[in-house]
């Protein structure tokens, strides 16, 4: 009887510990760990493509939050996430300014496009610069009763599509009957572009994703270095939320800056399209 008491005591104990977390946020045996990212990331395949070579090799199960950047950040901030990779360098920067964050990791980069109708790039790229394409863009739209779709959610994406539209001095495009704002993720903003035939901001990767899904959409502007799109990756700060698993967070940082998946990252999208959807830019 004391024998069988010991075995049980012993089963129940190493349970115990592989249901718990390790001291000082240390991973234990078969954890969990959340990561809030972008659509673009998810869309685009690219988290299929990499986490389950992670999840093997750590023991360590990656639960994927996918939203805009904005909506990344405020998981984040709020301690329900353990990392965050996103693509909106002000606000990563102030995420680790005001403690949120423990430290940003260059991962990759892509860039953003404008697509419109099929038909009408020879109308917008011939612009010699991105302002005189927005305002080609605008004048189309107008004189044609064109939409354009916004995410409006307070992505990356939508971050960098308002401040795009600046370029326009004096001009309120959120308030024009041709802009709609749509409050959806990029895929589902895609696909509405699609359906109405109307002008859009996305993520080149993305949308090389979807193309085949886009039968009614085109690239109508880019290559402007303000299109540029980088992606960071920033593990919440255990001192702002002790309960976030921050040596796993870490596990997964060294994962993405290593030179074998940078590698990877630079070849995602080239067998299907010809070209990458990312390019690597660890330091």
């Amino acid at each position: 009887m004391k024998r069988v008491l010991m075995a049980v005591v012993l089963i129940l104990a190493l349970l115990v510990a592989g249901c718990q977390q390790g001291e000082n946020g240390a991973p234990a045996e078969g954890e969990s760990l959340i990561l809030a990212t972008t659509t673009s990331t998810y869309d685009s395949g690219l988290l299929d493509y990499l986490l389950p070579e992670f999840e093997e090799a750590n023991n360590i199960e990656v639960d994927v939050i996918a939203v805009g950047t904005g909506q990344a950040i405020e998981i984040g901030k709020s301690g329900d996430c353990d990392i965050i990779l996103v693509h909106a360098r002000e606000l990563e920067d102030q995420f680790v300014a005001e403690g949120y964050g423990t430290q940003r990791w260059d991962v990759m980069y892509n860039d953003y496009v404008y697509l419109g109708p099929k038909g009408t790039a020879e109308i917008v790229a011939a612009s010699g610069s991105l302002k005189e394409a927005l305002e080609a863009m605008v004048e189309y739209m107008e004189a044609e009763g064109i939409n354009f779709v916004s995410r409006g959610d307070n992505s990356g994406t939508h971050t960098k599509e308002k401040n795009l539209w600046a370029l326009l001095e004096g001009r309120d495009v959120e308030s024009e009957d041709w802009y709609l704002s749509i409050g959806q993720g990029m895929g589902d903003t895609l696909v509405a572009a699609n359906e109405m035939q109307a002008f859009t901001l996305t993520d080149r990767g993305t949308y090389l994703a979807m193309q085949d899904n886009l039968p009614n959409l085109e690239i109508v502007f880019e290559g402007d270095e303000n299109l540029f799109n980088p992606y960071g990756i920033i593990p919440v700060n255990p001192k702002k939320h002790p309960h976030v698993k921050h040596e796993a967070a870490m596990k997964l940082v060294e994962f993405f800056i290593s030179d074998e998946i940078q590698a990877k990252i630079g070849q995602f999208g080239t067998e299907d399209f010809g070209q990458p959807l990312f390019f690597p830019n660890a330091r």
